[in-house]
C-alpha cells in the first residue's frame, strides 16, 4: 500500500536508426589515410626507381663501357692544348701518316734503320716543292718557343741543290723531342711523298792519312 504499484504497460520495441552516410569527421578521416597511403606508396616507388649522381656517372643509361678517366683524356689529348695552333696537329700527323704496312710497299722504307738517338734528326725523300716554313709546321710542335734556349736550339738546314737535294737536318732542343719527331713524323705524307725520318748521324773525326802510313 505504501508503494504503488506498477502498471503494466506491454512490451516495448527498441528501434535503431543507422545512416548508411559517414559523418564528416569519419571521412575526413579515412580521406586523410588514403592520401598518406598514395603517398607512402608513391615514395617507395620513386625511391626504387631513382639513382644518386655517383651511380649515375659510374654506370649511365645504356651505356656499354665506363666514361674515361681524367688520366686517359690527358693520353688522348697529349699535350695537343699546349701547342700552338701555327703547327701541325698530332690527329693531322697521324691522318697523313703511313702505316706500318703501308711503308713496306715503298723501296724507300726498305732497310729501314732509326739509327742512335741523339738531339739532331735526318729528313730524306722530300719533295721538291718543300721549304723550311713547311717542315717548321711539322717539327716546330717539338720546341717551346718561350723558352730562349730551346727556340735557339731549333734549326732547319733544308738541301735543294746537288747530290743532298730532298734532305734536311733538323736540330731540337734534346733527344726526348727528336725521338718523338721521329716517332710521329716518320712516314708522313708531304706533298705526295712520304718522309723518311732518322737520326742524323754524328761527324767523325777523320783518320789522319800520316797516322795510317805509319801503321803500314
Amino acid at each position: 500500500d505504501v508503494f504503488e504499484q506498477l502498471q503494466h504497460v506491454g512490451h516495448k520495441k527498441i528501434e535503431f536508426h543507422i545512416s548508411t552516410e559517414i559523418p564528416a569527421v569519419l571521412q575526413i578521416n579515412s580521406e586523410k589515410e588514403e592520401k598518406n597511403g598514395k603517398r607512402v606508396q608513391m615514395y617507395l616507388m620513386f625511391k626504387s626507381c631513382s639513382f644518386t649522381t655517383e651511380e649515375i656517372n659510374n654506370t649511365g643509361f645504356g651505356r656499354i663501357f665506363p666514361a674515361p678517366s681524367s688520366n686517359d683524356k690527358m693520353e688522348t689529348e697529349e699535350e695537343d692544348d699546349e701547342i700552338p695552333s701555327e703547327f701541325i696537329s698530332r690527329k693531322d700527323l697521324e691522318k697523313n701518316r703511313l702505316s706500318r704496312e703501308e711503308m713496306e710497299k715503298y723501296s724507300v722504307f726498305k732497310n729501314y734503320e732509326p739509327g742512335d738517338p741523339n738531339c739532331r734528326i735526318y729528313v730524306k725523300n722530300l719533295a721538291k716543292q718543300v721549304q723550311e716554313k713547311d717542315l717548321k709546321f711539322i717539327f716546330g710542335r717539338y720546341v717551346d718557343f718561350q723558352s730562349e734556349v730551346e727556340r735557339n736550339m731549333f734549326d732547319i738546314r733544308l738541301m735543294k741543290e746537288g747530290r743532298m737535294k730532298g734532305q734536311a737536318f733538323i736540330g731540337l732542343p734534346n733527344e726526348k723531342a727528336a725521338a718523338k719527331a721521329l716517332k710521329e713524323a716518320n712516314g708522313y705524307v708531304l706533298f705526295e711523298k712520304p718522309m723518311v725520318v732518322q737520326f742524323a748521324r754524328s761527324a767523325r773525326p777523320k783518320q789522319d792519312a800520316n797516322e795510317g802510313k805509319r801503321k803500314k
